[in-house]
């Protein structure tokens, strides 16, 4: 049958509905769809049917009536009566029009990024649909449908369509819904929508907190178990991530909101979200073949497989017991049960350690944050690890040392337990045992009786010595006892289905040589269900599924007489946000929206709380990496020796002031060690106001110096900035060198800004004033990473030393390497300066500085009053400071900022040509910056924050700067590795992907 054109859509319109409008086409499945536009802007929907069926389509309307009585989570069309007051118009050759009013949004198919909080709001918003059709009724609801879930078992028939695994797949969903057909028989039954699809979803057009706003096309509502919907919802939330439980999850939590989901339907709910996929697959197939060029048969064919391919790796129990914590119950329904069992059948732990004498137990502090591990270097040193353990026993005698339950350790942040999430990278970093540490060869004995389930041992997990797992019995069920890192002799002890009784021994601990080098130790775990595993068990679970795994894996202080938790509570986030708030500085801030609790470093990374790690693309400080074990070995022997001032004689800073020296150019010979930049640049403002008796300085715009009251008068960053104050007399500004939206940006505009500085310099002179000297960050870093042209530096110098005033180069960011090409960034001008100032990349956030000067500066500064510094060049930043020096030439980390800067600085402009939001890319080595536009230089500062907290949200971490607050900064700790560099790129090529970057990006109309 013909379908109507556009013209004849405006004619329906216009003729039975008294409203004139343009037409356009919109995709359908069954029925004609048309957006009917009014020169006013106001919109409409037009649906025209075929073939009509009247009460199907009364079905549709009486849906619609009865729910705009309802207060739902979201927005639905209403009807809109035609000339003669009715919801439907007969047209020729047996259609029926219907006109809707227009629901504002995005489709769900094109959101992008799809957050947590918005599959939330898709939760709720079905869930608060099913709540409000549970009281509608109606004769056409009971009607046979191939995409009612219930009569799923179609497409069995067309299993030999399809092969090999993915045969496999969806057959094992299709022999699972006919195994579940006792219970899903019997759930309750109501009117649902049966397809809310990305289709039929609306979203806000908020692009920083987006909302599920509206639900369309109830054409496939039909009278069928009530869960269904719930699972044909979730089919389409999980579509193209790469954990669909974790999304799942967010969509059930909303739901149970408005639908209080039962126990049973929340068994039969994952083989009915397969079921859901293995439809669309089939019916696409099926498709396919009928209609081989239109795609929207088959648009959902692809996201769907991989969708069910991924569905199918799920441990259906595991995704039941994750679906019941999402909705407030105990993951593992027998939870309580086994508790109340085991309080009430406690053991000693003389019981399974029999051998070992001990008066209490001491918690050991494993966490991430722990001070007792050390950095990486210690804890992966089974020597080193097992020293420290030893030396804690001695303090705490007659004690079993333990720790472990709901820990998070840093042992897993290692690419072995990483895996993709939904916001990037986790890590499987939370302890689900408990670890006894005993000596080798202690024997073990059970708990309790049982028998033998497990005795496994094989290359795979061979670094982790045999292991051992007992079935018991109790009250409601069985449970599980596993017993990790013991002795090869214990695989000759028991066989699998041997029963033991308690108290028999059943296993010896390994020693260090047996089990990968750990030192010797048992792990135990109580397990409620095995969940299919017959050779190994999960030992540690991602953060975000501890409540389901504390469920599956209880407490094993629950079957010990003796309180096994004796670690201090931990403070919590908010704790802590708080007495900042009260209690610390009130211009201290916190960097992201939702601020992050660090606790290690790593080379390029900070780890949190949890075990995440970071990429660190910011930290600049921590030069040579956080926590490089060679420097921290270096501050920790020198300060166990001496730490003092520079009034004695000692060793240290010689060293360190000839290996530094050995850095500079022969000119800058005199050396002064301070604490911060700060104060260095402070010393260095000093000195030029003594030499030349004046008072007056240059600097640059947007320039920052540090944190003192002299440093900040000559930091317009920070006088200039929100909560400053008016620029001090004595300091004048030479404007940003910004050869992209600066001033100047012709070819040879260095002479353009440098002639500012010979104008001031006149002027002054004119006013019977000179100048003391200029002061500037070789490559401005607060300014926006600016790289300035390259004749400008020798331009101001040049016109300053004229003037008898003196050159200070600020080198606190951009020093020691990081410039790739040179060691220093003045060197890259091809300038002299006459003082040098560095900072605390010197120490590697250490708190060392230092001024580099003349000679002939250092004798004129030396009037007779004393410098003394009680800390500076005190022995133990002398000794971190050369470790940094030696650091940088073993690693070779100045040609590393060479070749991964320039793979970054490629790698950005190949980006920018894809996405025009990137309005320059800037920097040398490994201090970069690239600031975004739209496409009349205009600066986007809500993208960059909205980048730079999306970015973290994907485990990196960036810092936003300039003038405009658009600037992205990435100047990382040296040992980024171009590993580290492409996980950026791909990353930031993911974000620039998402709707908010290219929201107001385009060209703005001219005045």
């Amino acid at each position: 049958m013909s379908k109507a054109t556009l013209a004849e859509a405006s004619k329906i319109a216009r003729k039975n509905y008294n409203i004139n409008v343009k037409a356009s086409k919109l995709d359908g499945y069954v029925d004609e769809n048309f957006l009917l536009k009014t020169a006013s802007g106001e919109k409409f929907l037009l649906k025209i049917s075929s073939e009509v069926n009247h009460e199907q389509l009364d079905f549709q309307i009486q849906i619609l009536k009865h729910l705009s009585s309802k207060n739902l989570a979201v927005s639905l069309s209403e009807i809109v009566p035609n000339k003669e007051e009715k919801p439907l118009t007969k047209l020729q050759n047996n259609k029926a029009a219907r006109v809707l009013t227009w629901l504002p949004g995005r489709l769900w198919a094109t959101v992008n990024p799809k957050t947590e909080s918005l599959r939330h709001s898709l939760g709720e918003a079905s869930g608060s649909l099913t709540k409000a059709l549970q009281d509608f009724e109606h004769s056409s609801a009971n009607r046979n449908l191939d995409w009612d879930l219930a009569n799923s078992a179609w497409t069995s028939k067309h299993i030999n369509r399809f092969s090999g695994e993915r045969k496999k797949i969806l057959q094992y969903f299709q022999n699972r819904f006919e195994e579940i057909q006792t219970t899903y028989k019997n759930l309750p039954k109501s009117i649902v929508h049966s397809d809310i699809n990305d289709y039929n979803i609306l979203v806000t057009e908020d692009l920083n907190n987006p909302k599920v706003s509206g639900l369309i096309d109830f054409g496939d509502a039909v009278f069928t178990q009530t869960i269904n919907d719930l699972a044909i919802v979730l089919a389409y939330a999980i579509m193209a991530l790469p954990d669909p439980l974790t999304a799942a999850l967010e969509v059930i939590n909303g739901y149970n909101k408005h639908y209080k989901l039962s126990d049973k339907e929340l068994q039969c709910l994952c083989t009915l979200v397969g079921m859901r996929l293995v439809t669309t697959v089939t019916s696409a197939s099926l498709r396919k073949a009928e209609f081989p060029n239109d795609e929207y048969f088959v648009i959902s064919e692809k996201p769907a497989w991989d969708s069910l391919e991924k569905w199918f790796e799920l441990n259906e129990n595991f995704a039941y017991y994750s679906f019941r914590s999402a909705c407030g119950y105990t993951a593992h329904p027998l939870e309580k049960k086994f508790e109340t069992w085991a309080k009430t059948n406690q053991v000693t732990l003389r019981t399974m350690f029999p051998t070992v004498a001990s008066e209490k137990v001491v918690n050991l502090d494993m966490s991430v944050g722990s001070t007792l591990l050390g950095n990486l270097s210690e804890y992966n040193d089974p020597e080193v690890s097992e020293f420290k353990l030893n030396q804690f026993q001695k303090h705490h005698p007659k004690t079993i040392l333990l720790n472990g339950y709901l820990e998070t350790r840093p042992f897993y942040t290692t690419e072995a337990f990483k895996s993709e999430g939904n916001n990037g990278p986790q890590y499987r970093t939370v302890h689900l045992g408990t670890d006894f540490w005993v000596s080798a060869k202690t024997p073990v004995q059970a708990p309790f009786d049982g028998t033998v389930k497990i005795m496994h041992h094989n290359d795979y997990d061979k670094d982790y010595g045999p292991m051992l797992i007992l079935e018991h019995s109790f009250k409601g069920g069985k449970f599980y006892s596993l017993y990790g890192h013991l002795s090869l002799m214990s695989l000759e002890i028991l066989k699998v289905g041997q029963k033991v009784k308690q108290g028999d021994r059943i296993a010896y601990i390994g020693g260090s040589n047996e089990n990968g080098n750990w030192a010797p130790h048992l792990h135990f775990q109580l397990i409620l269900d095995l969940l299919g595993n017959n050779e190994n068990f999960n030992g540690v679970a991602l953060p975000s599924n501890v409540e389901i795994w504390k469920s599956i894996c209880p407490n094993p202080n629950f079957i010990f007489k003796e309180e096994l938790d004796t670690s201090e509570e931990k403070i919590s986030d908010k704790k802590i946000i708080n007495f900042r708030k009260e209690h610390l500085g009130k211009g201290l801030s916190l960097s992201y929206d939702k601020p992050l609790h660090i606790v290690r470093g790593e080379g390029v990374y900070l780890i949190d709380i949890e075990g995440r790690k970071y990429l660190d693309t910011v930290n600049n400080v921590n030069h040579v990496g956080h926590q490089h074990p060679k420097v921290v070995a270096a501050g920790q022997k020198q300060m166990a020796v001496l730490n003092t001032n520079t009034r004695y004689l000692h060793e240290e800073i010689i060293a360190y002031a000839e290996a530094l020296l050995k850095k500079l150019p022969a000119h800058l010979s005199v050396l002064h060690f301070v604490n911060s930049g700060s104060e260095a640049n402070e010393l260095a403002l000093r000195m030029a106001k003594t030499i030349t008796g004046n008072k007056d300085f240059l600097i640059i715009e947007v320039g920052y110096h540090g944190n003192t009251n002299t440093v900040i008068d000559v930091s317009s960053y920070k006088f200039g900035g929100k909560g400053g104050f008016p620029k001090p007399e004595t300091t004048h500004i030479l404007p940003l060198p910004d050869t992209y939206r600066g001033k100047y940006t012709s070819e040879n505009c260095g002479i353009d800004y440098a002639n500012h500085a010979k104008e001031i310099i006149q002027n002054l002179k004119a006013e019977g004033k000179e100048i003391a000297g200029f002061i500037g960050e070789t490559m401005i870093s607060c300014g926006g990473q600016i790289v300035p042209p390259k004749n400008y530096f020798k331009e101001v110098y040049k016109h300053v030393r004229e003037a008898g005033g003196i050159c200070i180069a600020d080198e606190v960011q951009t020093g020691f390497g990081r410039m790739g090409k040179t060691f220093w960034a003045f060197e890259l001008y091809d300038v002299q300066p006459d003082i040098v100032t560095m900072g605390k990349p010197a120490g590697n956030a250490h708190p060392l500085a230092i001024v580099a000067c003349t000679k002939e500066v250092a004798e004129k500064f030396n009037t007779g009053m004393e410098y003394f510094n009680t800390f500076g060049g005190n022995p133990v930043s002398c000794a971190i400071g050369r470790s940094v020096l030696e650091v940088i030439e073993e690693e070779n980390l100045q040609q590393n900022a060479l070749e991964v800067g320039g793979f970054l600085i490629a790698e950005l402009k190949a980006l920018q040509k894809q996405f025009s939001i990137i309005g320059d890319v800037r920097g040398e080595g490994l201090f970069l910056g690239f600031e975004l536009n739209n496409s009349n230089k205009n600066p986007l500062p809500e993208h960059a924050t909205f980048l730079a907290n999306r970015m973290k949200q994907l485990g990196i971490l960036m810092s936003i700067d300039g003038p405009d607050h658009n600037v992205l900064k990435i100047k990382p700790p040296m040992v980024f590795s171009k590993e580290n560099a492409e996980e950026l790129i791909f990353r930031l090529k993911t974000v620039f992907g998402e709707d908010f970057m290219s929201f107001g990006s385009a060209q703005e109309p001219t005045q």
